[in-house]
């Protein structure tokens, strides 16, 4: 327990040093948050500019398809804040610093998070809250506490997911240091997909990422229990209710392939 302790504090130590790194230049730090939300509101207008040449894309209307969007990018840019920096893992292995990493009695993941958390990405965070409340308003949905407790349990369980696609793609560099094309078609990749409406997408794509991969649960599926509609691509209706437990197998997967690399990494010799 008491070893627990320690290493929760040397984390600490290192996330107050990076907040005060960051705050300490106001100005730069105000200019980040602003200019920060740029990629949430351009995702945000792609949406309303595809609505804007048709009322009704892939069978959902605007106010269905914005929860959607709002889910997916809540989550994701949870995820992108608390554990995006672990992409750097590349540069990491090929200076020989994550031999650094190593040798310190702290573990590897949490310094890897804490070592560049980029707090900047909170004005993203809150955009993204801001567009999925206002979507859940406008949706005119028949509130119960179920689906209450669905819409704050699915960005989280979303945010868990896509933390763990980007240490699953990531640990990919322990192998291949030139992966970061490849984690980004999944990571920020995932995160296009599944802003719009799986039934936008058709055969072996929408099978591969929306069912194989997990992404049609992140946000399209909790939506339709959200809106009390069935899905078109016939699922049953309980399946809504259950997508945010693809969190769990995700969350696994991703810890077995951290490990997994971390049991082979080998040294840069540097």
């Amino acid at each position: 327990m008491g070893e627990l302790r320690a290493r929760l504090g040397g984390h600490l130590h290192l996330l107050r040093a990076q907040i005060r790194s960051q705050a300490s230049y106001r100005a730069s730090f105000t200019i980040d948050l602003v200019t920060n939300v740029g990629a949430t509101a351009l995702d945000v207008t792609t949406v309303l500019v595809l609505f804007g040449v048709s009322t009704v894309i892939g069978g959902f209307r605007l106010p269905e398809s914005l929860v959607m969007v709002g889910l997916a990018l809540l989550a994701f840019n949870l995820a992108d804040l608390t554990v995006g920096n672990v992409e750097r893992i590349r540069l990491y292995v090929r200076t020989g610093l994550m031999d650094a990493v190593l040798v310190r009695p702290l573990g590897p993941l949490g310094q890897l998070l804490a070592m560049d958390l980029p707090l900047r990405k909170l004005s993203r965070v809150a955009l993204a809250a801001v567009v999925l409340v206002v979507a859940l308003v406008r949706a005119d949905i028949d509130w119960t506490p179920a689906r209450l407790l669905l819409a704050i349990a699915t960005p989280l369980a979303g945010t868990v997911f896509f933390a763990s696609i980007f240490v699953g793609t990531a640990s990919v560099a322990f192998w291949w240091i030139e992966s970061g094309e490849f984690g980004s078609a999944f990571t920020y990749g995932g995160r296009d997909f599944t802003s719009y409406p799986i039934t936008v997408y058709d055969g072996w794509f929408r099978a591969t990422f929306a069912y194989g991969l997990g992404f049609g649960f992140v946000a399209y599926q909790p939506a339709l229990a959200l809106l009390g509609r069935a899905d078109p691509l016939g699922l049953p209706a309980w399946a809504g209710w259950t997508a945010p437990l693809v969190c769990v197998p995700a969350a696994l997967a991703a810890g077995l392939i951290w490990r997994t690399g971390i049991r082979h990494y080998r040294s840069t010799g540097s």
